[in-house]
């Protein structure tokens, strides 16, 4: 089994996102939605539902409308398929490679891969620049930009909120914490800042260590999983902080599996 956890570049509009959802209903696990970083991260499973996301959010979407604090490169912004339970790694080396020429080919939209090759931010510092689409024409899709399609494994989407820290000091503390298995980005929110992180080794640092590491420079208001996690990294972690980082069986990959 694959699981594809597309990020999608709106977090505001309801009509929108309403019609996203619509499009790959019965492949759908978690939809997140989040305003200030006008984003959406969508857990799919399957090969066939990324396209009908993609072709959807074509037909409604322009990323020069787009405002938020979240980096993006397009409308569709992040594609990538995760081996799950008996899938292997070249299941999803094979099905990234599919997807990105089925979207050059029949969206016209330009595909920076990750995976074996360079990491999500290699692509996000250097897209544009030095690198160039692995497939695709050489510029940005004139309402679309384009799409970074990726194979990884399994990673956690966590946000620790932070009250009256100022953005240089989250941003600090964003590079203190961050680590191999721990990627993090300093952020403002309204209000709040926030440490957004990815946990890309979450049998290394899962969202209790994210925690921890965060709270040893300052308090933290709330915590914020962003879409699902696996069940043997919710177990790994004491029931009883699960409430405070936001976590519980309903939020985990296998529960929601078991519950469609």
């Amino acid at each position: 089994m694959l699981e594809c956890v597309v990020n999608v570049s709106e977090g505001v509009d309801a009509t929108v996102l309403a019609a996203l959802t619509d499009s790959i209903a019965e492949h759908l696990l978690d939809v997140h939605s989040d305003r200030d970083h006008n984003r959406s991260v969508f857990t799919l499973i399957g090969e066939e539902a990324p396209r009908l996301l993609a072709s959807r959010a074509m037909d409604l979407m322009n990323i020069n409308d787009h405002s938020g604090v979240h980096p993006r490169l397009g409308i569709i912004d992040v594609v990538p398929f995760v081996p799950l339970f008996d899938a292997q790694w070249s299941d999803a080396v094979r099905a990234r490679n599919d997807f990105a020429q089925w979207a050059t080919a029949e969206l016209q939209v330009p595909c920076f891969l990750y995976g074996d090759e360079r990491t999500l931010p290699d692509i996000r510092r250097t897209a544009w620049g030095s690198l160039v689409p692995d497939l695709g024409p050489s510029k940005p899709h004139h309402t679309a930009g384009a799409m970074c399609v990726g194979a990884r494994q399994p990673l956690i989407a966590y946000n620790v909120w932070l009250a009256g820290v100022d953005l240089t000091t989250t941003k600090a503390i964003a590079s203190s914490v961050r680590s191999e298995s721990i990627r993090t980005l300093g952020l403002q929110v309204g209000d709040f800042t926030q440490v957004s992180i990815n946990l890309v080794m979450p049998e290394i640092s899962n969202p209790a260590d994210a925690f921890d590491a965060v709270r040893q420079h300052t308090e933290i208001h709330h915590c914020e999983l962003v879409g699902l996690l696996p069940r043997d990294v919710l177990l790994s972690i004491p029931a009883g902080r699960w409430e405070d980082l936001d976590l519980a069986e309903d939020r985990t990959i296998e529960w929601r599996l078991d519950n469609r």
